[in-house]
């Protein structure tokens, strides 16, 4: 029996093959592929993908993608097609139809009816010059060099490099609809997932007393006070109108105490004087998802929230309260 590093070995073989299947699929994206996304695009039914065995269980998350993206789709099993699953298809669909060997009965025996009934057949298979490909009117080659399995017989690569080309077609068909966040939504409203997209930073933020707000001639001494009462870490600095013009953090006391060099008059100074102008803000329906997002690209851990075109702070979202929501 190997070690483990005879296990490492296999494995990162076994990852290397898995990528040169991928890689190979990638560089034969071309018409074809246009071609087929065109032609899904334009389907005013519902997209029918189909295959049997390792290739059938691809197909159920390449129709589960195009779904929840905006395409209309389910998967139906080859094999239980001939058995009365066939009056799933209406005249208005597109078959997908996956097939490594290009041969499986169970698919073949479905081509007399698409082809009465007109359907346009897109065929995604490692043999181009299989009876499914012949009969198809686009031919997406997924073929792989190797298969990672050591007998070449267990379908590895090629299931993989089918999974990814039906991730790339149900891509391109989400930006070609337009397909937004809110869209996405819709289609998933529970779970973790639902909480990111369902949540918005108006839900979570405090606000009223709970906002940390100084103006921009409070002293130090009194910015220091506000942030520790507020415990938030951070304060806001607004003018005579209350338009937030500044951000002063526990971090910017800190820093400015210590370029003090301990001088008795440092919390006189002015909130004006050390404050960080134009802080990144967001909106109160904004997305909570979108609120770590952008914490995340500034590395900050709080936000103001504005209403609308106002410049007065109607709330404030720190980190932790999007950890507690489940967000991050």
């Amino acid at each position: 029996m190997g070690g483990a590093a005879d296990a490492i070995r296999k494995a990162q073989e076994v990852l290397d093959i898995e990528v040169s299947g991928i890689v190979a699929a990638r560089d034969r994206v071309g018409d074809a592929f246009v071609r087929a996304v065109d032609i899904l695009h334009d389907c005013t039914g519902k997209v029918i993908v189909t295959g049997v065995g390792k290739s059938g269980l691809i197909c159920h998350k390449i129709a589960a993608t195009l779904a929840s993206t905006g395409t209309p789709s389910f998967f139906l099993h080859a094999a239980e097609a001939s058995h009365g699953d066939l009056g799933m298809i209406m005249r208005d669909d597109v078959v997908l139809a996956v097939s490594n060997s290009g041969e499986s009965e169970e698919v073949l025996k479905m081509l007399p009816l698409i082809k009465r009934w007109g359907l346009r057949l897109i065929a995604m298979t490692g043999n181009p010059q299989s009876a499914l490909g012949l009969s198809a009117d686009v031919i997406l080659d997924v073929g792989v060099p190797a298969e990672a399995c050591p007998l070449g017989l267990s379908p590895t690569a090629s299931t993989t490099a089918a999974l990814a080309m039906g991730d790339a077609i149900a891509v391109v068909l989400l930006e070609r609809r337009g397909f937004k966040t809110e869209d996405f939504l819709l289609r998933h409203p529970g779970g973790a997932l639902g909480r990111r997209l369902l949540v918005r930073t108006g839900d979570l933020m405090h606000r009223g007393e709970e906002i940390p707000l100084v103006s921009e001639d409070t002293p130090l001494k009194d910015v220091l006070l506000e942030i520790t009462s507020k415990r938030l870490g951070v304060t806001g600095v607004v003018d005579g109108e209350s338009a937030l013009v500044g951000i002063i953090t526990d971090g910017d006391l800190r820093r400015c105490l210590a370029r003090s060099h301990g001088k008795a008059d440092i919390l006189d100074r002015r909130a004006a004087d050390i404050m960080t102008r134009d802080p990144k803000t967001i909106g109160g329906d904004s997305l909570a998802a979108e609120a770590v997002a952008l914490m995340e690209r500034f590395s900050i851990t709080s936000l103001f929230i504005k209403a609308g075109d106002s410049e007065r702070p109607q709330g404030i979202i720190h980190l932790h309260d999007l950890l507690k929501a489940g967000i991050v």
